[in-house]
């Protein structure tokens, strides 16, 4: 009873230095402290997992966990629900930049390939070249190569797997991760070159381009997802150094290439998903240094260039999907807070000099998700699905925001599965 209470009083002390440190250089210091010391308490100092996941937060999969071996109702009926899609995962085939028909400008079948969404055929010209631009429409012969589903589908699986496996150690799961990793990433036959040189080309204009490299944006995910395997010890430590090497020789790629530095000079979205890519594989190769020089010289530019000072997002305003774009970047400035944490940065209460910061901008859009009309370009609906989950991570981050009339609206809609598990 003693040790209990001993151990309990020191998890309150954590607990505050937590809540009242959380600008402090020493904030990492105390949060891997906190899940030890919740570790600990779990399971009396017995052997447990605690991923080093660097968007998910170690201590939600710890705690959440724990709670489904309680008896949790709604976790249980979350991780149930998981697993019948997890399941349904497990007798499709791997993917591969190979499988294509189409060979790239290299004549390797290895490097990756995509066409960009919104050019057309040029009807005024006999054989449609060069394609010219309709911003918001996508072209249909953008999935006759799948190079870029094929990744999506990657990291969302490999995810989904990844967190199915912890929450339930069958290791049918995590077999199934490694199968999807060892494919994509290690096994010579099928493994993508470490390079996005041919991403988003357009006909008769380029072979590829640096916008190309959005398409790899989900990476963080699954970076996330190859470190819970690691801690559940489900990759060889050949595999494991197999997968940081590749991404080293991508990220080394993205940040030398004239392909790579294309992207890292754009001012919208495009370039807050290379700093949310650039930044999460620096962190899982061991560059943590380098992972604070771009959040320092590049991220906190990026929310300076982006944002305005009332706000607002001009680069994405001026797309034909407006509210989708402004929503999209967000999100990756909200990814890039989390990461940020990783090296005690804290970008959620960041302001630079010009008073611009990624609160501001949340707080721009919260009345126009609340009912307030939209005022700007949409050629299609506006899906809010994305808001409700940014307002849902903001009520922690930013507890003064009252977003509380925007959530009720969305009270019934379930959240997504992972987002449960992992939150």
């Amino acid at each position: 009873m003693n040790e209990f209470c001993h151990l309990h009083g020191s998890f309150y002390v954590f607990f505050i230095l937590l809540q009242s440190n959380t600008k402090s250089k020493h904030m990492n210091v105390y949060r891997w402290m906190f899940i030890t010391l919740i570790s600990c308490f779990i399971v009396g100092c017995s052997k447990t997992v605690i991923p080093r996941t660097f968007l998910i937060e170690p201590t939600a999969l710890v705690t959440n966990k724990q709670k489904i071996k309680s008896g949790d109702k709604i976790l249980n009926e979350t991780l149930v629900g998981l697993k019948i899609e997890a399941d349904k995962t497990l007798t499709e085939d791997p993917y591969s930049v190979t499988y294509k028909t189409k060979v790239p400008p290299s004549g390797d079948k290895h490097d990756y390939m995509s066409v960009g969404p919104y050019w057309w055929p040029d009807t005024t010209k006999p054989d449609g070249l060069p394609y010219i631009r309709r911003d918001g429409e996508i072209n249909p012969e953008r999935f006759e190569i799948k190079d870029a589903e094929y990744f999506k589908d990657l990291c969302h699986n490999v995810r989904l797997l990844a967190v199915v496996h912890y929450f339930t150690d069958e290791d049918k799961y995590s077999t199934k991760a490694v199968e999807l990793l060892r494919a994509w990433f290690l096994d010579e036959a099928t493994r993508m070159n470490p390079n996005l040189n041919y991403g988003q080309a357009i006909p008769g204009i380029t072979e590829g381009r640096g916008i190309g490299l959005i398409d790899t944006r989900f990476l963080v995910y699954l970076i996330d997802a190859i470190q819970i395997l690691q801690a559940c010890e489900r990759l060889s430590v050949a595999e494991y150094d197999g997968l940081q090497i590749w991404f080293r020789q991508f990220l080394d790629w993205m940040t030398t290439s004239p392909v790579g530095l294309d992207e890292a000079d754009e001012h919208n979205n495009h370039g807050t998903y290379y700093d949310v890519q650039t930044v999460a594989m620096a962190l899982f190769t061991g560059q943590k240094d380098r992972a604070i020089q771009m959040l320092e010289q590049q991220t906190k530019q990026r929310i300076e260039n982006q944002i305005a000072e009332d706000g607002s997002q001009p680069h994405e305003l001026a797309r034909t999907l407006s509210w989708s774009y402004s929503q999209m970047n967000l999100s990756g400035f909200f990814e890039l807070a989390g990461l940020a944490e990783n090296v005690d940065l804290d970008l959620w209460n960041y302001v630079s000099s010009n008073r611009k910061s990624i609160k501001k901008a949340y707080l721009w859009m919260l009345p126009y998700a609340n009912g307030k009309t939209w005022e700007y370009k949409q050629i299609k609906p506006a899906d809010k699905s994305v808001f409700v989950t940014l307002a849902r991570i903001a009520t922690i981050k930013y507890p003064d925001v009252d977003a509380s009339d925007f959530l009720k609206q969305y009270q019934d809609e379930k959240p997504d599965d992972l987002f449960v598990l992992t939150h």
